[in-house]
């Protein structure tokens, strides 16, 4: 029998990194994901054959480009474990830039007394907000997975989180994980703003932003093109978000825009067209302004 060094090599040698190699096989024995160091202490057991053909047969599936989370039926975002699959895009990192943001401006919002909501020249970081009482409204666009409108909840109990989404399929997932993480959200099919009738504190959206013809669309096309792609500059989705938001916002309720590495400046224009104030940008870990947003008028 093979052992769990030779296996892991053998899998690196199919074109898998080291860590997907080893994140598939604690898959295939039944480990956690952090049970990396278990790996090495028994590299010289010998893995089952029943182990050795279910790491076969996702090491094909990987080495064909098939996203891990797919593979293991699981993703971590911003703490919370998801339940992932086909019918909805893998979470990233980065859309947790998105998250951290939509908590800044939801605690500043619903403080008391009053309190400043953070500001900031555009395109620059505003501080952080001391936590409020936390029962405001959120909405999230798009849910997918559920992964922004779960992380909220989870993060502020108190907050009433709404989310949407046009596929009943992706909804299944989402729902599914709320339940699974106990995590009460109210799921609305539809597209984008078009079933809503109430307005909110804050909108908070990670919708598809990829230009059609985009060549990086050729190694995602395991995930759903409908939640990646839009129109001939990746912008027709954020067009009809940033055209339909301040009507479902409170006066100076925040609208929260997750968009492509080179997209903030079209974005931020967009914003302040529609009579958008206090347009700005947030970078993710990586230094890329990855987020945009303002406030609606406040009167």
């Amino acid at each position: 029998m093979t052992s769990i060094a030779h296996a892991l090599l053998e899998a690196q040698s199919r074109g898998l990194d080291r860590l997907d190699a080893q994140l598939l096989l604690l898959h295939a024995l039944g480990r956690p994901v952090h049970d990396r160091a278990w790996l090495l202490a028994h590299d010289t057991d010998a893995l089952p054959p029943a182990v050795q053909a279910t790491l076969d047969a996702m090491v094909q599936r990987r080495s064909g480009g098939e996203p891990l989370a797919y593979i293991t039926g699981h993703k971590e975002f911003f703490g919370l474990d998801l339940q992932v699959d086909a019918r909805v895009l893998v979470p990233r990192p980065d859309t947790e830039t998105l998250v951290e943001w939509a908590l800044a401006v939801l605690d500043a919002a619903t403080a008391a007394p009053a309190r400043p909501v953070p500001s900031a020249a555009e395109g620059v970081d505003a501080p952080g907000a001391e936590p409020g009482t936390g029962n405001g409204d959120v909405l999230d666009l798009g849910t997918g997975s559920g992964a922004v409108a779960l992380a909220l909840k989870h993060a502020r109990p108190t907050l009433r989180v709404s989310a949407t989404d046009a596929s009943a399929d992706a909804l299944q997932v989402a729902q599914a994980n709320a339940r699974r993480l106990r995590l009460a959200i109210e799921f609305i099919q539809g597209s984008w703003l078009t079933p809503i009738k109430g307005r909110y504190h804050a909108i908070v959206s990670n919708p598809p932003y990829i230009a059609a013809q985009d060549r990086h669309l050729i190694a995602l096309t395991h995930e759903p093109l409908q939640a990646l792609a839009s129109g001939d500059d990746g912008l027709d989705d954020i067009r009809l978000l940033i055209a339909q938001a301040r009507a479902h916002l409170h006066p100076g309720g925040w609208l929260l825009l997750e968009h492509g590495y080179d997209q903030a400046g079209a974005v931020r224009e967009l914003l302040s067209g529609a009579g958008f104030e206090e347009v700005q940008s947030r970078l993710d870990l990586g230094g890329i302004e990855r987020c945009s947003g303002a406030r609606a008028p406040r009167a």
